[in-house]
């Protein structure tokens, strides 16, 4: 694995291009990562696959990353969309892959140690700490409850007797749902 910084004349380097090799990724783990994001996309739409990777505050790292910014170039620049969701699903593929490995989730960085220590090492080389974006989406989807479904559902005034109250209060705790 190399950095290669762009250097003018001697100055100082203002980009770091990071051109680690992603193939210790494991096979199987990137099966089923694509698998996952794949399922997900197909029920939601690919369209909002681009949104999930800037919305993460991914763009600096995919920008950074040689084979990212390769595939990011060409998903972003393809006229076909068949072409495009493909590059940006191998691009969030491999993050998730990283995420993974660097924490440990299901036991995957115990069955594969030393890509367990290089998906940190690239992790921590690009400032993303603890965080992993791609698993908080895909694997811990936020509950979404409609306020306009809550309210579709309160009981008519009056019908209500107080020790109901404070159970739907746990439960508005409980779903963050703010009166």
């Amino acid at each position: 694995m190399e950095v290669v910084a762009d250097d003018a004349a001697g100055a100082a380097p203002t980009e770091r291009v990071e051109s680690a090799d992603l193939d210790f990724l494991p096979k199987s783990l990137t099966a089923q990562c694509r698998s996952l994001i794949e399922s997900y996309h197909e029920l939601h739409g690919y369209a909002s696959l681009p949104n999930i990777l800037w919305k993460a505050k991914l763009g600096p790292f995919i920008e950074t990353h040689r084979e990212f910014s390769q595939l990011l170039k060409k998903a972003s620049t393809t006229r076909s969309a068949k072409k495009s969701n493909e590059g940006f699903v191998r691009i969030a593929t491999k993050i998730l892959a990283l995420e993974i490995l660097a924490s440990s989730f299901a036991g995957w960085s115990a069955i594969y140690p030393e890509a367990g220590s290089q998906a940190q090492a690239i992790l921590k080389r690009n400032a993303r700490g603890p965080h992993m974006p791609l698993m908080d989406f895909y694997l811990y989807p936020p509950k979404h409850i409609s306020p306009a479904a809550i309210a579709t559902l309160t009981p008519p005034p009056g019908k209500l007797n107080p020790a109901d109250l404070l159970g739907a209060s746990a439960l508005a705790k409980e779903f963050s749902v703010v009166g």
